[in-house]
């Protein structure tokens, strides 16, 4: 089936669209230094952490949504705030895949038995001083999720159209010690996804769909 024939934003089409990407989770340095170059923020003299996100596309016939979690407000860092399943990689970790699976069991339940890994994107540098790798998973719908009171209050889905449409892509900022940081910002409905979140989306308009 030709890419042409597929629906625009299901799931088959997206699958289809990194397949398309030679090499699709290397290349491009991805990060928040692309929008904020040479702020002092990006230059805290510690190596970078190693973590990994999954992508949660849900295949609706069709019309395929991206599953996000908004963060537990009690949390100490980037407390309330969108974003997707993830964490550290953890030395037992056999790869980012596997940590980015792991997380999402222990944060909302959803089993890798629903999950088919179809990559990665490539690595975004976050100026909180991770380096994380973007794992793309195709999510069968009918699930049941057990969230994790101690790290996630609310898990939700946007359409992928909506997060594929650089007209929802705002440019927003923020002051930090009084020098300004800037970052992409996607409100949708009463959530608001902005930040490293919207950052990783961004990207993966700009490989796949712009």
């Amino acid at each position: 089936m030709d890419q042409v024939s597929l629906a625009p934003f299901s799931s088959a089409d997206f699958r289809a669209r990194f397949a398309a990407q030679p090499d699709a989770h290397a290349g491009d340095d991805y990060g928040d230094h692309r929008f904020n170059p040479g702020h002092p923020r990006l230059n805290q003299g510690k190596p970078l952490r190693n973590a990994a996100v999954l992508i949660p596309v849900v295949d609706h016939d069709g019309e395929a949504t991206v599953l996000l979690t908004k963060r537990a407000e009690k949390l100490r860092s980037h407390s309330g705030q969108v974003a997707f399943p993830g964490g550290t990689i953890d030395p037992t970790d056999a790869s980012p895949e596997a940590a980015a699976l792991r997380e999402t069991f222990e944060e909302i339940g959803l089993g890798g038995d629903r999950i088919e890994i179809v990559g990665r994107m490539p690595d975004y540098v976050a100026g909180s001083g991770y380096r994380i790798a973007p794992v793309l998973g195709i999510v069968q719908p009918g699930f049941q999720l057990t969230l994790n009171a101690e790290e996630v209050d609310a898990a939700f889905e946007v359409p992928l159209r909506f997060l594929m449409d650089p007209v929802n892509h705002k440019r927003d900022s923020r002051m930090w010690n009084d020098l300004e940081w800037f970052f992409y910002d996607m409100p949708y409905g009463d959530r608001r996804i902005w930040g490293v979140t919207a950052g990783i989306i961004r990207t993966l308009y700009e490989r796949l769909y712009a």
